[in-house]
């Protein structure tokens, strides 16, 4: 199996022999706690679960800097976005101190981890703002990703960190919340040697179907991980619930059998394309696929990004032999009204834009507000009913 990356072997943060954990569980009741902001949080579940192998914790001041302008730590460990715990000056620990981490997702905000604090600094406003233009390529606020991280506060906390739970995923994503551990865990069982991994926030239509379907011939691999982000969106944006209604009824009636793993991850969304697409390939090495989907505008939002820059940063920054999973670079894909089926645009070079079934998010989602049908070239009708009732129960809430 693919190796995981920066070692021979995952290492989950993850406390799970009992004992330690009733003791850290314990300790926790007297340690100085901190409010962690969703991102941060994020972070430590990703960190437990084991998907940011090889890091041990938040990363400090340099190893950020670093991270945003060269995509590797102080120590020279590639890696493409900062993970950091961020907070405000009046809510700084003390270096050397220990620190239990509250996850603010949860009611009653419980422990999450135990972090013993390396380092405490501050990061003046053109660090903040070096770092926001080397990671999302914008210091615009308009974009998602960086109001988030303008909010998070200045001061970086870093050190080790001691995981001891994984936040709300486990009890409301049971069936679709897999670490890195238990997907490579499924990999082996299954016998897969090659696997294609797809990233989705959305719901799959017909394209992304059919995209999966190319990359898995493509490459001839043994079956596809469809791994959908379960943490926090943007406004709008379809909840994770309905997103894997949506996309497991598509795997029952619509792929063959045992050639897919439906799985989530506790993630939140980044909206940092290239840089997000490259973190994307990390983490999916790490939970055992040789091969990830990078599609046209991939982790992108809005204009911010060009169609193809998260293919081209593969080429352009992440040095060779820096990752071991490979890329299926994929175009725009839509069905062809000439040919009758879904092809990659750039393979239909004879093709007008009118003989593509194309509709934007913002013309889907009005359809689906306004209960229409979605063509079927575009949508497979169970998904679309799936997303219709959703729709229609949002627009009952809100009149």
């Amino acid at each position: 199996m693919i190796r995981p990356h920066g070692s021979d072997s995952l290492m989950p943060l993850l406390v799970e022999e009992p004992a330690r954990l009733k003791a850290l569980q314990e300790e926790a009741v007297n340690l100085p706690s901190m409010m962690l902001s969703s991102a941060a949080a994020a972070n430590a579940v990703m960190l437990g679960a084991g998907y940011f192998t090889p890091l041990k914790g938040f990363m400090g001041k340099a190893d950020a800097l670093n991270v945003a302008e060269h995509m590797h730590t102080d120590s020279g460990l590639f890696w493409p976005v900062p993970v950091l715990n961020l907070t405000t000056e009046g809510e700084a620990p003390a270096p050397g101190s220990r620190l239990a981490l509250r996850d603010p997702n949860v009611d009653g905000n419980p422990v999450i981890a135990i972090q013993d604090v390396e380092a405490v600094e501050v990061l003046s406003d053109d660090e903040v703002g070096f770092i926001a233009q080397h990671v999302y390529r914008t210091n615009d606020e308009t974009h998602p990703g960086i109001s988030t991280f303008a909010s998070l506060g200045r001061v970086v906390v870093s050190g080790p960190i001691e995981v001891l739970n994984l936040s709300y995923f486990e009890t409301d994503f049971p069936a679709t919340f897999r670490t890195a551990v238990e997907i490579r865990a499924d990999i082996e069982k299954r016998g897969w040697r090659r696997v294609v991994a797809f990233q989705t926030r959305n719901p799959m239509h017909r394209a992304h179907e059919e995209l999966c379907k190319m990359a898995l011939e493509a490459v001839d691999a043994d079956g596809i991980l469809i791994h959908m982000l379960l943490g926090k969106l943007k406004p709008g944006d379809i909840p994770a619930d309905v997103r894997d209604a949506a996309i497991r009824k598509m795997v029952e009636l619509y792929f063959p059998p045992n050639s897919v793993m439906i799985t989530g991850y506790g993630f939140d969304m980044l909206y940092a394309g290239p840089r997000e697409a490259v973190l994307h390939a990390l983490f999916r090495q790490n939970a055992g696929c040789t091969h990830l989907i990078v599609g046209r505008d991939h982790a992108g939002v809005g204009d911010f990004y060009g169609a193809f820059d998260a293919q081209t940063i593969f080429d352009e920054s992440v040095p060779e032999g820096a990752l071991a999973i490979e890329i299926f670079r994929a175009d725009h894909t839509a069905y062809s009204k000439k040919l009758n089926k879904v092809v990659m645009m750039r393979d239909a070079p004879d093709h007008q834009k009118e003989d593509f079934v194309l509709l934007s998010g913002t013309r889907v989602r009005e359809m689906l507000g306004a209960g229409e049908d979605l063509p079927v070239e575009f949508a497979r009708p169970e998904v679309a009913r799936i997303l219709m009732d959703h729709y229609a129960q949002e627009t009952a809430t809100t009149t």
